[in-house]
């Protein structure tokens, strides 16, 4: 299949699922869309087994599309660009302790607890992975998806400040988790007997500060060339341009593409290129970049659904799946805990908060994208398996009771 007909059978069919959701079923956009595309998928994986040719154009679509490198090296900086340029850096500044304890300690420590729990209940159930894979698994799950959390917080009743701490902290855990994800997977392949710890924090190091360095600078670059003209088109070019550069520089330096997006968007979204008021070039830029927002997250959450036609081993996991939901939110909430604990006077965060940050911890495409990334090995499918389980169960059910918990939560705290 060409790839002219790939985008095009990819544009139509999440045309027709936004439409099918907000004509008929209603529900928030990135929820429906999703449940629209999971249901299609397993009718297609069911009727492909009774007559391949009825779904013969969508199966082709999903074994067509390169999920892993479509969304980490083309669409991951775009919607990372998108979400941090429409971000408010002011009330971000004011939660940047809290964000910055989230971005980074709780991270880590969700990986490991998730990997010594997942490891644990793996050797329960006889399921056999090494640690060092489920430390991996941990990796790639932890961190909370910017598309995700930022589509199903915008139709929440979260206070402002909790909203905050959540966006910014998907923000930013992205690019730590990424790191944490390369690092452990060179552990793996040079072999443990092999690791040096000095080499992986200088990897770290690299990929962090560079990254944020690189966004910065590049940011700064494009801020004065939009400022200097007040042609429309051209300001748009430039923007556009930013976010590919910064892709294929973070790529070629191997500096962290997450975190030099972000801090490109923060920097620009947040210094207006009007020159006077009678100027209003920031404001249509920010529109155009909420635009694209939004239609490649519609992208890809069809994506995300679609993916399930090329899990056909998916009915031999739900054991493995049940068991990564399960563990994958008191791994949440302890990592959270921990530093609200220890730090809880300089972070500002109520204890009766754990619950709805940990609730509003949503996954989403990027975790897929990392599993599917992941070498062939006999511990591929559990983490892609368990991996998609607990974005599609993230997605729909945290997703729709939400709003139910903090209410719950709300009347809790007027009752005490």
């Amino acid at each position: 299949m060409d790839l002219f007909l790939i985008i095009a059978l990819l544009v139509l069919t999440s045309a027709t699922y936004s439409y099918i959701n907000a004509r008929f079923i209603k529900l928030p956009g990135t929820i429906g869309i999703v449940t629209i595309a999971i249901l299609v998928s397993v009718a297609t994986i069911t009727i492909d087994k009774l007559d391949p040719d009825i779904a013969h154009y969508l199966t082709i679509l999903a074994k067509n599309i390169d999920f892993s490198g479509t969304v980490l090296d083309i669409m991951l900086g775009f919607l990372l660009f998108a979400g941090s340029f429409n971000s408010d850096s002011k009330r971000l500044r004011k939660e940047l302790r809290p964000v910055f304890a989230l971005s980074t300690i709780s991270v880590i420590l969700s990986a490991v607890i998730f990997g010594a729990l997942f490891f644990g209940a793996a050797m329960l159930f006889h399921i056999k992975i090494p640690f060092i894979y489920c430390l991996l698994f941990g990796a790639l799950i932890s961190p909370t998806d910017p598309v995700a959390v930022g589509a199903i917080i915008k139709n929440s009743s979260l206070p402002q400040n909790l909203a905050t701490i959540i966006s910014g902290e998907s923000l930013f855990n992205d690019g730590v988790g990424l790191v944490l994800f390369i690092s452990i997977l060179e552990v793996i392949k040079s072999g443990v007997d092999h690791f040096v710890f000095a080499q992986t924090a200088l990897l770290f190091v690299r990929e962090v500060f560079g990254g944020l360095t690189l966004g910065v600078a590049l940011g700064f670059i494009a801020f004065r060339l939009m400022k200097s003209v007040t042609d429309f088109q051209t300001i748009v070019l430039i923007s556009i341009s930013l976010v590919m550069i910064i892709s294929v520089v973070a790529a070629y330096l191997h500096l962290s593409i997450p975190l030099a997006a972000v801090s490109a968007g923060l920097f620009t979204g947040n210094r207006t290129i009007n020159v006077d008021e009678k100027m209003h070039s920031q404001e249509a830029l920010e529109r155009f970049w909420r635009l694209i927002d939004e239609m490649l997250n519609t992208i890809l959450f069809v994506m995300i659904g679609l993916q399930m036609v090329n899990l056909p081993y998916i009915t031999n996991y739900w054991l493995t799946g049940g068991i990564a939901i399960v563990l994958i939110l008191p791994a949440r909430w302890i990592s959270i805990f921990v530093p609200v604990t220890f730090l809880h006077r300089t972070l500002h965060v109520n204890f009766s908060n754990i619950n709805i940050l940990t609730w509003a911890g949503v996954r989403g495409g990027i975790s897929i994208a990392l599993a599917l990334s992941l070498p062939f090995s006999p511990y591929r499918h559990i983490i892609l398996c368990g991996s998609y389980f607990i974005v599609i169960f993230s997605i729909i059910i945290q997703g729709l009771t939400l709003n139910s918990l903090i209410r719950k939560s709300t009347k809790a705290v007027i009752a005490k």
